[in-house]
């Protein structure tokens, strides 16, 4: 019997990598859509392992919506699937058009669009941050005049990604530079993103993502992820870790949450990754969710942890087939990121571990000579690497020692290019 025919939604980034290599193994025929600028960088190993390629603008709605279903039509695809964050909403709406599984195509955007996330939250009675929507520079500032927006509070990109614009403001003085930060456009492809900015509540606590599987709208929570945030003004992810250990409470109400935000934005088939914030009363707070697979490595820190294949979980949903989701191993991992202390160009960098059992991945994002910009989001991040083992202590004690052994000099100075942006898919 000939398997369907798979198409991803983007096959750029580690995670579509691993997707791609893991159905191509598997007997699949995998196809991907994309655009002419990103299908230039594709890897000649993964251009190998790909059957078909549709090239689309993805700034234009509705004539890629039009071009994936075509292409599916005509290719006799039997799976559509993404892990890229700008295309969960197109997603929902091929699958749907070509009745797979997938997600709710009318609430498909409150899983994109922050602004859209909130008032979804607030319908469902989603435990989340009091939001508001601001238009304009003068509406902010009327807002402020009238003690309307408390402080501190966090203003963000309404439709953004990878926490870039995001600023927490601890005062009216730092209104207007975060507001024209959080309005930069940032989206992939050229996308036109609302311009909008969302003023949110700031919850101040400890910080973890929950990763889940929905499959006909049940969904499986595999683990809690612990994430290490800087301090300041712009809260930049460090590092990944899991699985966490809460307490059964604790994770209870975590779980609760989880749910009710899955449920909100219409997630239906599919991966998820929420992002809470637990304060120190135990209460948990739902930040945003995205309707695909975490980045930053954290399915790679799954299946090295907790031996779940994400990416063959992913696969069978797409595929409307139950997925194996039981753990089949009790270890840990982390993953460790390399920021930037200030944009420059990359003169050094010394003391990077090598690949090894106990570290089995490390990236390098930028090289000597490269531009970078200071970490004030995830875009920032000039390499990784994961540590895996048995236990908690034992991890994180040699991720530390390998972090504390590695050197980045960037020379300072308004480099060509030091302050462009890049997303992580």
């Amino acid at each position: 019997m000939t398997k369907p025919r798979v198409l991803l939604l983007e096959a750029a980034g580690p995670e579509s990598g691993a997707l791609v290599a893991t159905a191509v193994a598997a007997g699949y025929q995998v196809h991907a859509a994309t655009d002419l600028e990103t299908h230039a960088t594709f890897a000649t190993d993964l251009k190998a392992l790909l059957s078909g390629c549709l090239l689309t603008d993805f700034s234009r709605t509705e004539q890629a919506l039009r071009d994936v279903i075509d292409y599916a039509h005509r290719r006799g695809i039997g799976a559509v699937l993404t892990t890229n964050e700008y295309l969960t909403e197109l997603l929902a709406h091929v699958c749907a058009a070509l009745g797979l599984p997938g997600n709710d195509p009318a609430r498909a955007a409150a899983a994109r669009s922050k602004a859209a996330m909130s008032e979804a939250f607030a319908r469902h009675g989603v435990t989340a941050p009091r939001s508001r929507v601001v238009g304009t520079e003068d509406e902010l500032l009327a807002l402020c005049s009238a003690r309307q927006i408390t402080f501190p509070c966090v203003m963000k990109p309404a439709a953004g990604a990878s926490s870039a614009g995001v600023t927490v403001v601890t005062s009216p003085a730092e209104a207007t530079a975060a507001f024209q930060a959080a309005k930069v456009p940032r989206g992939m492809y050229g996308m036109d993103l609302d311009p909008r900015v969302l003023v949110q509540e700031f919850i101040e606590g400890t910080e973890y993502s929950v990763e889940s599987i929905t499959q006909n709208g049940t969904s499986t929570h595999l683990c809690v992820t612990r994430k290490t945030v800087t301090g300041g003004a712009h809260r930049v992810e460090l590092g990944h870790a899991l699985p966490a250990v809460l307490s059964p409470e604790t994770e209870q109400t975590v779980l609760k949450e989880v749910d009710l935000a899955i449920a909100a934005v219409g997630i239906r088939n599919g991966a998820s990754h929420t992002e809470v914030m637990l304060t120190p009363n135990g209460q948990c707070t739902v930040i945003e969710i995205g309707a695909r697979i975490g980045a930053g490595q954290i399915g790679f820190l799954i299946q090295h942890a907790l031996g779940i294949d994400p990416w063959a979980a992913c696969l069978d949903t797409a595929l409307g087939r139950p997925a194996h989701l039981a753990p089949t191993r009790s270890g840990y991992a982390t993953v460790r990121f390399l920021t930037s202390p200030h944009p420059g160009r990359v003169a050094t960098v010394t003391g990077l571990p090598d690949p090894s059992p106990r570290v089995p991945i490390v990236r390098v994002r930028k090289v000597v000579g490269q531009t970078v910009n200071g970490a004030t989001d995830n875009t920032a991040r000039l390499g990784s690497f994961v540590v895996v083992g048995p236990n908690q202590q034992s991890v994180d004690l040699y991720a530390e020692q390998l972090l504390d052994q590695i050197r980045i000099d960037v020379e300072p100075g308004d480099w060509p290019g030091s302050h462009s942006t890049t997303t992580e898919t």
